[in-house]
C-alpha cells in the first residue's frame, strides 16, 4: 500500500479508503469485522464515515467502533457531522451548539477519545464560516479532533473558507471530499483547482460510480443477480441512462493495457492532482483487497493523457 499526506497537513492516509454507507444497510457486524480485516492485511488504514451514515443514525459508526476495539491505533477514523435529516431538522448543520453536541455522539458512537478527520458534511446556507471554524478549532484545542475538513463544497467555499481560519487564525480545512471519478470530472473545474492552490488534499467518493466502473454491468444487460442494481429495481433506469459509450470506452483502455475496468477507475483517479485517498463504499472483504491491488498500475504520463481523451477530460 501506498500513503500519502492529507493535503498540507502532518496526516498520513492510505491512498484507497473504506466507504461504509452501507454499514447496517447491507453488512452485518461480522461483515464489517470482515472488511476491517481486509483492510489490515492490505495496509488501508482510511475509514471514512459520517453521523448519518447507516440504517438509522449513527449505526455506521457504532459498527465501526465495536470492530476497531483493541486495534483503534492502526487506522484513521473520519468521520461527518452536518448532513442528513437530522442536521436539518436540530441545525443549521454548521452551528456552534450543533458542531458540539454532534462531536459528542461520534466520540460516543465509535468508543474513541478522539476522531482524526472531522469533515462538515454539507455547508449550511445560515452559518458564517467564522461560526462553523470557530467551533471546529476548539475542538482541536481540546484533542477531540485532530484535524478538520470538508465535504461537498464548491470551490469557492473552500477559497472563503481557508481565507477565514487563516485570517482569524482557526485550525484550516486540509481535505475536502467531494464527488469525483473518471466518468464525472466536474470537479477538475473549480475544486481540484482550489485543493492546490490552498494545500486540501482532495477525496473523491463514488470512484466507481455506483459500480458502473466495476466491470460487473454491460449495455443492454441485465443486471447480474445479487448485484446492488438487480436487488433495487429503481436503478434499472439509472443503467439505461448510463454513458455506456465512455463506459465502455474505459474498458478497451484497460484491456489493452491488461487490466480490469476497476483498476483503471481506482488507478487512474488516484493520479489525478491533489488526491490525497480514493474513498470506495464496500460491502465485502474482497472489494477491499481489489480496490488495493488496483494500485499496482502506476500510469505514465502518456497513460494519462489518454486517460483524458477517452473520459473527455476538460471537454
Amino acid at each position: 500500500m501506498t500513503y500519502r499526506q492529507l493535503g498540507d497537513s502532518g496526516l498520513r492516509v492510505s491512498v484507497v479508503g473504506i466507504g461504509t454507507n452501507a454499514f447496517s444497510r447491507r453488512v452485518d457486524q461480522d461483515g464489517v469485522a470482515g472488511i476491517m480485516a481486509a483492510a489490515r492485511d492490505v495496509g488501508v488504514t482510511l475509514i471514512d464515515t459520517a453521523d448519518v451514515y447507516g440504517a438509522t443514525h449513527g449505526a455506521s459508526e457504532e459498527m465501526i467502533g465495536l470492530a476497531l476495539e483493541g486495534q483503534r491505533d492502526e487506522f484513521v477514523v473520519a468521520t461527518k457531522f452536518g448532513g442528513g435529516q437530522v442536521a436539518r431538522d436540530r441545525g443549521p448543520g454548521g452551528s456552534r451548539w450543533y458542531v458540539v453536541e454532534a462531536v459528542e455522539g461520534s466520540l460516543h458512537r465509535l468508543r474513541t477519545d478522539h476522531i482524526d478527520l472531522y469533515q462538515y458534511h454539507v455547508p449550511d446556507d445560515v452559518t458564517p464560516h467564522e461560526e462553523t471554524l470557530s467551533a471546529l478549532d476548539s475542538l482541536v484545542t481540546s484533542g477531540k479532533v485532530r484535524y478538520v475538513g470538508c465535504s461537498n463544497f464548491a470551490g469557492w467555499q473552500v477559497a472563503d473558507a481557508d481565507w477565514t481560519a487563516r485570517t482569524a487564525g482557526y485550525e484550516r480545512f486540509v481535505s475536502v471530499q467531494n464527488r469525483y471519478s473518471l466518468l464525472d470530472r466536474a470537479a477538475e473545474e473549480e475544486v481540484v483547482p482550489a485543493c492546490e492552490a490552498f494545500g486540501l488534499g482532495l477525496l473523491p467518493y463514488f470512484p466507481l460510480e455506483y459500480g458502473l466502473l466495476t466491470g460487473k454491468y454491460h449495455r443492454g444487460e441485465e443486471a447480474p443477480a445479487g448485484s446492488r442494481a438487480a436487488l433495487d429495481p429503481t436503478r434499472s433506469r439509472w443503467l439505461a441512462e448510463a454513458d455506456w459509450d465512455r463506459i465502455e470506452a474505459l474498458a478497451a483502455y484497460a484491456e489493452k493495457r491488461d487490466l480490469s475496468l476497476l483498476d483503471v477507475a481506482i488507478a487512474g483517479l488516484a493520479a489525478q492532482p491533489a488526491v490525497a485517498s480514493v474513498i470506495s463504499g464496500v460491502t465485502r472483504g474482497d472489494q477491499v483487497r481489489a480496490n488495493a491491488a488496483a494500485l499496482r498500475w502506476q500510469p505514465t504520463p502518456e497513460d494519462l493523457v489518454e486517460l483524458d481523451e477517452v473520459t473527455g477530460a476538460g471537454s
